[in-house]
């Protein structure tokens, strides 16, 4: 159950509020346990939901979940956003990393739900009226004391948008669309390899994230663009109150624990902070390795970094899916016995890329579990991983795949197992053979070369008498093709 919160003392929370209701099918229920004010009374009940109101306004209330009579997965506050950014929808969690002006605890981190605002910041893209962005912000106000995951779901940033209907009834739909989710992402949550669950070592996909500005766009993109989630950021202003990220590791920690993450992005050089982050036990990643990583399970990208190098490195992932169950996917060694790393044949690979780069590219991404490149990515190298289920492709069809980019360039390409190599051959015309047959440079060379007989002091000269036949081999791993 989804715990939605409307504050009275906000006009657009009222305004969604009734958007809320609305478009819902909602139960009337009352609760006499509690005053009014403090969500008793009137309240309503939908499947999935429970939305009660406030005289509070939501930065000022000390866990409101207390009124809840649902055991709330994680809590909802529908708010306006104030500020000079006209039409926009937000999606934020909540906490200081340093004062507490806008409510909450100084220093003090509420749990976040980066699953469900990944989840709710997707419905209000969908939903958003013309003329309306939509993204997140950094962590920046109360309340603090929340006793379940919570976020809040705005509508911005002045009075004409907190009047809109449209918007109003854009951010209510939004909400509604989070039915039957939970606060976290899980690895098995998007479109991952194998199969599983939350309860069968899946772990949560949350990024903590450090630096950049208020609106947070490196977090943004992650939250919209990849499989990711981003719990609570600091950005700029709020690290500067903060202080010292020596002096202030348990804040710093905290801001993992109540994301649920082991990873940081980090916008800016900071390395006093990158340093406290991996004391405390966490990793610092880049935006493109949060983006290359995608919804591969964690477990097997750590095997597959350790085995063929960092995907800041060049580290790519392919097409193929490893076969995992979901006990198996948070098993470091069911993870190694589903992947097998073979070097890459690298005279054939090399030649295949002289002939078209992208084709031998897209030959080893497609048989592939995972692959090194160089080049910014963009040029297969060195070695890369294979599935080791049987029905899966593997290295033979990579050298196939690699042989066929060579049909391109030469006459006859022949995979040989028996032989260790791929075979290719070339019938071309040889500018020396000519001369011997007295053909004179010139346009007479060109005609033969593009298959046009010549005559020379009475004799003719065909292509064939001044070709020959060039054979390149390629040396494959013949032994055991998979």
């Amino acid at each position: 159950m989804i715990a939605i919160v409307v504050s009275r003392a906000d006009g657009a929370s009222a305004h969604i509020g009734e958007r809320l209701l609305e478009v819902g099918d909602w139960e009337t229920r009352e609760d006499g346990s509690r005053p009014d004010a403090d969500g008793g009374g009137t309240y309503y009940r939908t499947d999935g939901f429970e939305l009660r109101e406030f005289d509070e306004l939501h930065i000022r209330l000390s866990d409101p979940a207390a009124a809840f009579d649902c055991a709330p997965e994680f809590l909802a506050f529908v708010s306006r956003h104030s500020g000079e950014t006209g039409e926009l929808l937000t999606a934020h969690v909540t906490g200081n990393f340093g004062g507490a002006e806008y409510g909450g605890d100084p220093e003090s981190l509420a749990r976040a739900a980066p699953g469900a605002e990944k989840r709710v910041v997707e419905a209000l893209a969908q939903h958003a009226p013309d003329g309306y962005e939509v993204g997140i912000e950094c962590t920046h106000h109360g309340p603090t004391d929340v006793s379940v995951p919570s976020l809040f779901v705005e509508l911005g940033s002045d009075e004409p948008q907190w009047e809109d209907p449209d918007a109003a009834r854009a951010v209510a739909r939004a909400v509604l669309d989070l039915r039957g989710t939970g606060a976290d992402l899980f690895d098995c949550d998007a479109e991952g390899i194998g199969d599983g669950d939350t309860d069968a070592g899946s772990r949560p996909r949350h990024v903590v994230g450090f630096g950049g500005g208020h609106y947070a766009p490196r977090f943004t993109r992650i939250v919209r663009e990849t499989e990711w989630a981003v719990g609570h950021v600091g950005a700029d202003w709020a690290l500067a109150d903060l202080g010292a990220p020596e002096a202030n590791r348990d804040v710093i920690e905290t801001a993992f624990d109540r994301s649920r993450a082991e990873h940081a992005v980090i916008d800016g050089d900071r390395p006093e902070l990158a340093a406290v982050v991996e004391k405390l036990g966490h990793r610092v990643v880049s935006e493109t390795w949060v983006r290359e990583v995608g919804d591969a399970p964690l477990p097997l990208v750590e095997h597959l970094e350790a085995e063929i190098g960092p995907v800041d490195e060049g580290l790519r992932f392919g097409a193929v899916e490893p076969r995992l169950a979901g006990e198996q996917r948070g098993d470091a060694e069911a993870v190694g016995d589903a992947v097998r790393v073979r070097e890459l044949p690298t005279d054939l690979l090399a030649r295949a890329q002289g002939l078209d780069a992208d084709a031998a590219r897209e030959a080893v991404e497609r048989v592939a579990v995972a692959f090194d490149t160089e080049q910014g990515g963009t040029r297969a190298v060195g070695s890369a991983a294979f599935a080791t289920a049987p029905e899966t492709p593997g290295y033979a069809e990579l050298v196939e795949g690699l042989a066929g980019v060579l049909e391109t360039g030469y006459d006859a390409v022949e995979v040989a197992p028996d032989k260790g190599a791929v075979v290719a051959s070339e019938t071309a015309f040889d500018p020396a053979l000519a001369a011997e047959r007295g053909v004179p440079e010139g346009p007479a060379f060109g005609r033969l070369a593009d298959g046009e007989a010549v005559a020379v002091d009475g004799e003719t000269v065909e292509l064939g008498d001044v070709s020959r036949t060039r054979t390149d081999r390629f040396p494959i791993d013949g032994s055991g093709l998979k």
